[in-house]
């Protein structure tokens, strides 16, 4: 009855998304929501105690996959237990009807649980046309036809593959330090990818919002399932990045540049600090004006660089530690993630951090592992935690996208699109699976939102162990910089590109995970994790 009740609730709201008017940003006065930016005249530099923020982009994991059973986890002998505050609040997970008659069951079978020996798995489909056929009208129920993983193409040897991987889970027994970081700190079980698709689309949004208007290589072409309309739906590489691959062949997978701006140009004209920190970024030699890189690198993880204006072609490193986070060299914003330490290590860390783990940190199936991604979070996150900067940071965990997980909730789409060949909300692709009327003067393959991802939030200031229910997306992110910084939205700078921007769509605030209010903030709040177990070993401390 509860899958039924699921299921029939999430097509109503679908339905209701579709033929409504693409929304602006809510500016209601419920608790979370942004109050009037005072402008650049403010006493503090920034709206909040938030003078540090830093985002750790993971890859491709859903809600339900890594949150589904939360706070409940098995805990069998020989596995790393987890037990629960008993004050812990609800989530919207997944309820004993969904794991035992899910409306995947005819086609897929009902969610299973991973353990940590079954850490390494197969990979899934994850892209933007096979993402909305699982959506399927808000029924949610095929996930395991248009995430089929092909085994030859999608394993490395020794994964875990299953007809229906889609539909497996992990709990606190495997991505413990997740579970803990959400029991001392908050998370979000209302959060989506800001589209339907993959890796690059979901880069692009955390950054600007926006995935059309690009431009190809001279002489190169696209298939409609890489480009379609003017925009990205599937995996390309930059064109101002020595390390990218070349164009395949046939041209079917081209380099592309992005117009417009991002966030970093936001930050720029107001001469806020800021880096992108990725873990493999350093070349390893440099030879007649062209840069070389290890083999792990991956373009797809360095999204300033498909913007001309942020980008750092030959990968030149930072001439100084104190020149980090401030565009005065060639570095251009675009680091490895070694430099960041080096900056604090100096004293010197930007306003805003964006992180990147190495490809097998990530958690991204088939690269790396849920274990693997954790060592590298507790390592990243303790470390920030100890550093003098921790006293006003605010940790922002996410992922790119779902990577073709299973998730259960529907989200609203906000964003519409009617191109017969790659929508398949409404339908099926090719025929009538259009995704709502497009609005005026809106670019098509831009469905969205997309598929729920897990969203945690670590500072001294975070409500602790608390549930955020209301509704974002990966542009709230950017949303929460531009006010916080009070830089304006990406369409005040003047390109018409960037009036569709997602940054004016975020439909809420995360600042309802925050407490700005609570006195006093202990400096020392800090939440130890082994990173191995992902168990505690040092205190969290607070004023409970």
């Amino acid at each position: 009855m509860r899958s039924s009740l699921v299921a029939v609730g999430s097509i109503a709201i679908l339905l209701c998304n579709l033929v409504a008017p693409l929304p602006a940003r809510a500016q209601s006065a419920s608790p979370g929501a942004f109050p009037a930016d005072d402008g650049p005249a403010t006493i503090t530099p920034t709206l909040t105690p938030i003078k540090h923020l830093v985002i750790i982009f993971d890859e491709n994991n859903s809600f339900d996959h890594y949150f589904g059973t939360y706070p409940v986890a098995t805990n069998p002998p020989g596995e790393t237990p987890f037990h629960a505050a008993p004050d812990t609040p609800a989530i919207n997970g997944l309820t004993p009807t969904l794991l035992s008659n899910n409306p995947n069951q005819a086609n897929a079978g009902n969610p299973m649980r991973l353990d940590p020996s079954q850490a390494a798995t197969c990979d899934n489909v994850n892209k933007y046309t096979p993402e909305q056929q699982a959506f399927d009208n808000g029924l949610l129920d095929k996930f395991n036809l248009t995430s089929a993983t092909d085994s030859a193409s999608d394993c490395a040897a020794g994964d875990f593959f299953a007809p229906n991987l889609a539909m497996y889970y992990y709990d606190g027994n495997t991505v413990t330090a997740l579970w803990n970081y959400a029991q001392h700190f908050a998370m979000s079980d209302n959060f989506f990818d800001t589209e339907f698709g993959g890796t690059v689309e979901g880069h692009l949004n955390l950054i600007s919002g926006q995935t059309s208007g690009l431009v190809v290589m001279t002489g190169e072409t696209a298939s409609s399932t890489t480009i379609a309309n003017d925009t990205v739906i599937n995996n390309v590489d930059p064109i101002d990045d020595d390390c990218a691959q070349p164009s395949s062949p046939t041209g079917s997978s081209p380099n592309v540049s992005m117009t417009g701006n991002n966030i970093g140009n936001l930050l720029n004209a107001a001469n806020v600090s800021w880096g992108w920190f990725y873990d493999g970024f350093a070349r390893t030699g440099f030879s007649n004006g062209v840069a070389t890189c290890n083999s792990l690198y991956n373009p797809h993880y360095a999204p300033f660089d498909y913007y001309p204006s942020t980008s750092n072609p030959h990968h030149t490193p930072p001439s100084s530690a104190q020149a980090i986070g401030t565009g005065a060299d060639a570095a251009n914003h675009d680091y490895d993630l070694a430099d960041l330490w080096e900056a604090i290590d100096a004293g010197n860390l930007p306003a805003v951090t964006f992180i990147k783990a190495s490809s097998p940190n990530t958690g991204h199936p088939m690269d790396s592992t849920p274990l693997l991604e954790q060592a590298f979070l507790v390592d990243t996150v303790n470390r920030l935690m100890q550093s003098p900067f921790w006293k006003d940071m605010a940790i922002i965990i996410t992922y790119d996208d779902s990577d073709g997980w299973y998730d259960h909730v529907a989200a609203p789409i906000v964003n519409h699109s009617t191109d017969e060949k790659n929508d398949a909300i409404q339908g099926t692709a090719g025929t009538s699976g259009a995704c709502g009327a497009l609005g005026s003067g809106a670019d098509n393959d831009r469905c969205g939102f997309g598929v729920r991802l897990p969203f945690l939030v670590i500072s001294p200031y975070a409500r602790h162990n608390y549930v955020d229910h209301s509704l974002n997306d990966t542009t709230s992110i950017m949303r929460f910089i531009e006010y916080n910084w009070h830089l304006g939205t990406l369409g005040s700078l003047g390109i018409a590109n960037d009036q569709q921007s997602f940054d004016v769509l975020a439909s809420g605030s995360i600042q309802g995970m925050f407490d700005f209010n609570a006195a006093p903030i202990p400096e020392n709040r800090t939440l130890i994790l082994d990173p191995t177990t992902g168990q505690v070993v040092g205190p969290d401390v607070w004023p409970y």
